[in-house]
């Protein structure tokens, strides 16, 4: 097993920890934790080198499994079965449809980008409405991940990368490390999950990464070095 070395990240977690400590105690001192509902989450994978994410690919920033997967614990006191596990993919934006719903807020389907995860909660073998999940990613990360967009339908992933146009695909299922791109192999496959993306890019009014007229690549070079 690999050891972390980085007190600074190990002492960040650490005080998370008791963070939420402190939150569920109050809960508890208040009488509101049987009618409180606790989302516990992360936006993106673990950072390397300070810890690892295996066995997924990769880490923070990058389109990869280990970028993107992230925990999510849920506690609904006399509706979620304690110890539950449940293997549906769900994305942040469900968040707030959940919420609303939990908290009888109706809101316009036709504005909303989530779907509500009660179901999810009250039943952890249930299946969402969707067909997939869709995310954007139109920018440069400092850990060296490039823009790029995916999709995830059913057991598949695609990955289309922004500089070239390179395509992925992988079956996470079989594959969850994502070592086995597919693309190639499968191209009906690809080619019927690039169209999903673009469709959905359009749907959604996703902004694309444009070239910068302004940028100097000699100087660009200079600065790092």
């Amino acid at each position: 097993n690999a050891r972390h070395n980085n007190p600074i990240y190990a002492a960040m977690i650490h005080s998370v920890d008791e963070t939420v400590g402190r939150i569920l105690d109050t809960l508890d001192q208040l009488g509101l934790a049987d009618r409180t509902v606790i989302f516990f989450t992360g936006d993106n994978g673990g950072l390397l080198p300070n810890t690892s994410n295996a066995p997924l690919r990769a880490g923070k920033g990058s389109a990869y499994e280990g970028g993107v997967r992230v925990p999510l614990l849920v506690r609904w006191p006399g509706v979620t079965p304690p110890g539950s596990v449940c293997a549906e993919p769900v994305i942040s934006v469900d968040y707030f449809p959940t919420i609303a719903q939990l908290a009888g807020v109706p809101v316009s389907g036709g504005a909303v980008d989530g779907e509500s995860l009660a179901p999810l909660l009250k039943e952890p073998q249930a299946k969402l409405v969707r067909e997939a999940i869709y995310w954007h990613y139109p920018h440069y990360h400092p850990g060296g991940a490039t823009p790029y967009g995916a999709v995830r339908k059913g057991d598949y992933k695609l990955i289309e990368f922004f500089e070239d146009g390179k395509l992925e695909l992988y079956n996470l299922k079989d594959d969850v490390g994502e070592s086995n791109d597919l693309s190639q192999k499968q191209p009906d496959v690809t080619s019927a999950l690039r169209q999903d993306l673009a469709a959905w890019r359009e749907r959604v009014n996703a902004q694309m990464p444009r070239p910068n007229p302004d940028f100097d690549p000699e100087k660009a070079g200079e600065r790092r070095r």
